[in-house]
C-alpha cells in the first residue's frame, strides 16, 4: 500500500510531464507569432495539433483519474497539496469530455483560422477570414455542447476563462457601469480637449524598442527568466516562471503604440514571473484566472503607467532620450496627453473609460454569434453599426475594424470580458496596495516600483489558484469585486484632467 506522499510525488511527476509537453506545445505556437517562416505553417499546424492531441491523452489517463481519487480519499494531505488535487480533478473531469479527435480538429482549425486572420489584415478583407473563423467558430458551438451548461451556451465557454462567471452577472454588470461611464464621457467631450498630438510625431523604430527594453528592465522583469520580441498582436506566454515571453508592436507614428503594450505585457510577465517554482505544473504554479491576470496588466499599465507620479520619474529621461518630440511639452501636458479621452477604433489603443464600450460590443457580438441571432457573415455590420452606436466612430476598414484582435482566430470566445473585470479589480488591488504601503506612491515618484511588485507578489501571484478571483479579491482587499473602486478612480482622475 503506497503511502500518501508516495501517491502525491506520482501525482506532481505525472502533472509535470504533462506540463512539459504542453510547455514543448507553448514555445511552437510563441514562435509561429513571431519568427515562423511563412511556408513553415502548415507543418506547424500539425506539430501543435499533435502535441496538443498528446497532452490531451495524457491527461485523460484512467491510471491519473484513479491516482486522484486514491488522493482525493485521503486526510493528511496539507491544503496546499489538498487544493492541488481538487483542482486538478475538477480540470481532469471538464477535460475527459472532450475526445483527442475533437481536440486535433479544433487545434487545426485554430491553425488554419490564425493564418487567414494575418493574410486578412494583409489585404484588408474579412471574406479572406470569414470560412476559417466559421469553422472554427461551429467547433466552439460543439465545445459548448461537449462541457454543457445553464440557460446560454456563452456560459459554457466564459467558465473556461473565469470560472463562476455567467452571461448574467456580466448583463448585470454592464448594465450597471456603462450609463455611468457614459455619462462621464459626455462631460468631458462637452469639456476643452487636451492635446496629445506630440504623441503621434515620428519615433524611430529602433529609439522606440531600446526605450521600450529600458523601461521594462526598471519596472524589474527578469531578463534572466525572459525576453521581448516583435510580433502582429502584442502578447505574452509562459513556459515555466523562469522562462516568461512577451512581444509588442511599434508604430513609428505613435509613440502611445507600443509604449504602453510593454507595460501591459510585462504585468503580465511579472505574475508569471511570480508564481512558485515549486509548483511548476500544477494548480498552484498557474495563474489564478484570467481576469486577475488581466488586473496585473492593467494595474501596471493604467494605475501605475499612466500616474503622474510615474512620469515625474521617467518625464525627464523621455525627454533625454526624445528631445525634437518631447523639449517643448511640458510634464504636466504630458500627462494630460497619454490620459486624453476619446473614441476611437482600436481596443487596445483606446483609453481607460471607453475601452469598456470597445469590450461591451465584442462580448455581445460573441454572445449573439454562439447562441446563432448573428452569423459569421453579419460581423463587419454587426461590428460598425455599434462602434457609431456606442462610441460615434465610423469604421473606415475591417483592418480597423472587426480585424484587429487575434483573440477568435485562437478560438478565445469568452475571452474578453475578462478585460473589463480586469480593470475593475486591478483599481481595488490598487487601492488595497496604497493603503497597506503609505509611502507607496512616493516611491513610485522616486522611481522605485519593489515595493509593489513585491506586495502583488506576497498577496496575489504566491497564490496559484488556490483561490477564485472572488475568493483572492475578498482576501486581499476585504471585500469582493466592487467596480465602485474603478468609477472612483476614473472620477478622481477626469475630473481633474478635465476640471469637470
Amino acid at each position: 500500500m503506497s503511502t500518501t506522499t508516495e501517491l502525491y510525488e506520482k501525482y506532481r511527476d505525472k502533472m509535470r510531464f504533462i506540463a512539459d509537453v504542453k510547455n514543448a506545445n507553448a514555445v511552437l505556437q510563441w514562435d509561429q507569432e513571431t519568427y515562423l517562416p511563412k511556408r513553415g505553417a502548415a507543418f506547424r499546424g500539425q506539430q501543435i495539433s499533435t502535441l496538443s492531441e498528446i497532452s490531451h491523452r495524457l491527461f485523460s489517463e484512467e491510471e491519473l483519474g484513479n491516482l486522484l481519487q486514491d488522493l482525493l480519499s485521503k486526510n493528511d494531505l496539507s491544503a496546499e497539496q489538498k487544493r492541488n488535487i481538487e483542482k486538478t480533478n475538477e480540470d481532469y473531469l471538464k477535460n475527459k469530455k472532450y475526445t483527442s479527435e475533437f481536440v486535433r480538429k479544433l487545434s487545426e482549425q485554430v491553425n488554419k483560422a490564425f493564418h487567414s486572420w494575418i493574410e486578412s489584415r494583409k489585404q484588408d478583407s474579412f471574406s479572406v477570414y470569414e470560412k476559417d473563423l466559421d469553422a472554427l467558430l461551429q467547433l466552439k458551438k460543439q465545445e459548448a455542447e461537449i462541457l454543457g451548461y445553464q440557460h446560454h451556451p456563452y456560459n459554457a465557454l466564459l467558465d473556461e476563462y473565469e470560472k463562476g462567471a455567467t452571461v448574467e452577472l456580466l448583463d448585470k454588470t454592464f448594465n450597471n457601469l456603462l450609463p455611468t461611464l457614459k455619462d462621464l464621457l459626455d462631460k468631458i467631450l462637452k469639456s476643452p480637449q487636451v492635446d496629445d498630438t506630440f504623441l503621434k510625431q515620428h519615433f524611430p523604430k529602433q529609439q522606440q524598442w531600446a526605450w521600450g527594453m529600458e523601461l521594462i528592465k526598471h519596472l524589474n522583469f527578469d531578463f534572466d527568466a525572459g525576453r521581448q520580441d516583435m510580433s502582429e498582436h502584442p502578447f505574452s506566454v509562459s513556459f515555466n516562471c523562469n522562462d516568461v515571453r512577451i512581444t509588442t508592436r511599434i508604430d513609428e507614428n505613435d509613440f502611445g503604440n507600443m509604449t504602453w503594450s510593454c507595460i501591459h505585457e510585462t504585468g503580465h510577465a511579472l505574475y508569471e514571473q511570480g508564481l512558485p517554482e515549486e509548483q511548476y505544473g500544477l494548480p498552484l504554479g498557474e495563474a489564478c484566472s484570467y481576469s486577475i491576470h488581466e488586473s496585473q496588466s492593467r494595474l501596471w499599465e493604467n494605475n501605475v503607467g499612466r500616474s503622474k507620479h510615474f512620469w515625474q520619474h521617467h518625464y525627464p529621461a523621455l525627454q533625454k532620450d526624445f528631445p525634437e518630440q518631447f523639449q517643448n511639452i511640458s510634464a504636466e501636458q504630458f500627462y494630460d496627453g497619454i490620459n486624453k479621452v476619446q473614441p476611437s477604433l482600436i481596443r487596445t489603443e483606446a483609453d481607460e473609460l471607453t475601452y469598456h464600450f470597445h469590450v461591451y460590443i465584442r462580448y455581445e457580438l460573441e454572445k449573439k454569434l454562439l447562441e446563432g441571432s448573428l452569423s459569421t457573415h453579419d460581423i463587419p455590420a454587426y461590428w460598425n453599426e455599434h462602434y457609431k452606436k456606442f462610441l460615434d466612430v465610423e469604421v473606415p476598414n475591417n483592418k480597423n475594424g472587426c480585424l484587429q484582435d487575434v483573440h477568435w482566430s485562437h478560438g478565445s470566445f469568452g475571452y474578453f470580458p475578462t478585460y473589463s473585470l480586469g480593470s475593475f479589480y486591478a483599481a481595488q488591488f490598487y487601492q488595497a496596495a496604497k493603503t497597506d504601503l503609505r509611502n507607496l506612491e512616493t516611491e513610485i515618484q522616486n522611481g522605485d516600483t519593489s515595493s509593489l511588485l513585491n506586495w502583488l507578489r506576497q498577496n496575489i501571484h504566491s497564490k496559484g489558484r488556490f483561490f477564485t478571483s472572488e475568493e483572492l479579491c475578498r482576501q486581499v482587499t476585504g471585500t469582493g469585486l466592487d467596480v465602485r473602486y474603478f468609477i472612483n478612480y476614473l472620477l478622481d482622475k477626469y475630473n481633474s484632467i478635465y476640471t469637470l
